[in-house]
């Protein structure tokens, strides 16, 4: 497998001793270059007429990567290391996000009507008519981000308390892409009951709930019985901002290749929450030859062992994932690292699409397909085309949320999709560029429209 490439996940931060002569700091940015360092910022921190002390930042691809960076430099005569911090680290002590007041208190009178004795009378007002709770509390614009912590990220069940910043930065998200106030709930117990009536019960607080990180098939059947048992949006990201991410960044690619989603063979590696949930959204959008494979092979009917939800897509055929994408026009991997070989992607159609999307470590290198597959996509950022679900559950929500919508549809998804793909212009569009940047201002106010055009019609919008 090729090197992974270096990136910010782990910067690090070298402050560094050294004597004031020409050729000091090259050599130091060399021995950093010399063992695959990515140099960021270098800033001069002091200055005399015998020493320097400089701080460098470095990008690198793994923690063992990052100790041989600072190893090369510590072996440098007459440069001494003052510090070594990790970026990353240092980014999250004291946590990400915090509450603050709207209104400021600097009075008596303020601290009589925002509290005691005049917050009676806004209590007796939603007593009175309980939808006055979303004019006079947060609820129109709060979001439950609801973890158990059994599947965070691609590092498995790591409980309650170390899903916490992957939560918070999902608030972060929330608030810097569609100004939603989301706060981070992730829950001890894994019991699909108690969480069902957890969520319940902090319900009247939120105006919606994001469901992260909670395993298969559990995650189904708790999204379910949470959107028969409440009136306010529930959305499992893994599964739906994955899709809608996936079919907008599809409809593209199949443009580039010009091929129609109706006639393509499609091959999803992975048949868990992600997996299943593009299937069924490709499905409704027209997508007709489908093969799902797990860790075992092809969802096949010969097999005992699937659940009910991987029975919905099990097909005759039976073999393994590379049995499967032999003549296939469509990659989808939402997996493990390095399943995926060139020789496999050689065997696919002509002009294949791959869309390598396990984090961080993608199915298949896209330096290794380079010539082999006409468009490439992954999940990480250092690669073009990068599948981001923060393209899609700012806008979901801020679209759910401003029309009241009592549940989201699969229509909405739908709607969502296209509303990402149309904002590749066509002069612009080509094999590196199938889906817009997660800083693309459009994209929270074109998928937020769409959202709430489609709970209009589907009958869900309140408001």
């Amino acid at each position: 497998m090729a090197n992974l490439t270096p990136n910010p996940s782990y910067s690090l931060s070298i402050r560094l001793e050294l004597p004031n002569r020409a050729g000091t700091l090259a050599n130091v940015t060399s021995a950093i270059a010399s063992v695959g360092g990515s140099l960021g910022q270098i800033n001069l921190i002091e200055q005399t007429l015998k020493l320097t002390i400089r701080e460098i930042t470095i990008d690198a691809y793994s923690s063992e990567h990052s100790e041989k960076i600072v190893a090369a430099v510590k072996s440098l005569p007459e440069v001494k290391v003052l510090r070594v911090s990790d970026q990353t680290f240092d980014l999250h002590r004291g946590g990400k996000i915090s509450i603050q007041s709207r209104i400021p208190l600097t009075s008596q009178s303020d601290l009589a009507m925002a509290y005691t004795p005049g917050v009676g009378r806004i209590c007796k007002a939603i007593e009175s008519e309980p939808d006055k709770v979303y004019s006079l509390t947060i609820k129109h614009n709060t979001v439950a981000i609801v973890t158990d912590g059994s599947a965070v990220l691609g590092l498995g069940n790591l409980g309650a308390e170390a899903a916490l910043p992957v939560m918070e930065g999902k608030a972060m998200l929330f608030k810097e892409f569609a100004d939603i106030d989301a706060f981070p709930i992730c829950l001890v117990s894994q019991d699909v009951d108690e969480i069902v009536a957890t969520v319940k019960n902090i319900a009247p607080v939120f105006g919606g709930v994001n469901l992260e990180d909670i395993a298969a098939p559990r995650c189904f059947e708790i999204e379910r019985r949470l959107r028969e048992e409440t009136d306010i949006p529930i959305f499992h990201d893994d599964q739906h901002g994955t899709a809608i991410v996936s079919l907008a960044a599809l409809y593209n690619a199949l443009k580039v290749v010009e091929k129609r989603l109706e006639d393509v063979q499609i091959v999803i590696n992975g048949a868990g929450a992600a997996g299943i949930a593009i299937a069924r959204l490709l499905r409704l959008a027209g997508a007709s030859s489908i093969i799902l494979c797990d860790s075992q092979g092809i969802l096949s009917t010969n097999r005992l062992d699937l659940n009910p939800e991987k029975q919905e897509f099990a097909v005759e055929a039976s073999g393994n994932l590379a049995d499967a994408m032999k003549g296939a026009d469509v990659f989808l991997g939402v997996s493990a690292p390095g399943v995926v070989t060139q020789k496999m992607v050689q065997s696919m159609a002509q002009k294949p699409i791959v869309f390598a999307m396990a984090n961080p470590i993608p199915e298949i290198q896209p330096e290794l397909i380079q010539n082999d597959a006409a468009v490439i996509a992954t999940g990480r950022s250092d690669y073009a085309n990068q599948i981001n679900n923060v393209l899609a559950f700012p806008g979901v929500f801020r679209g759910a949320l401003d029309c009241r919508a009592s549940s989201i549809t699969p229509n909405m998804y739908l709607e969502a999709a296209k509303a990402i793909a149309s904002l590749v212009n066509p002069s612009t569009l080509d094999a590196e560029h199938i889906i817009p940047s997660v800083f693309d201002n459009r994209v929270v106010l074109a998928v937020s429209s769409a959202v709430k055009h489609a709970a209009r019609i589907d009958g869900v919008a309140r408001q």
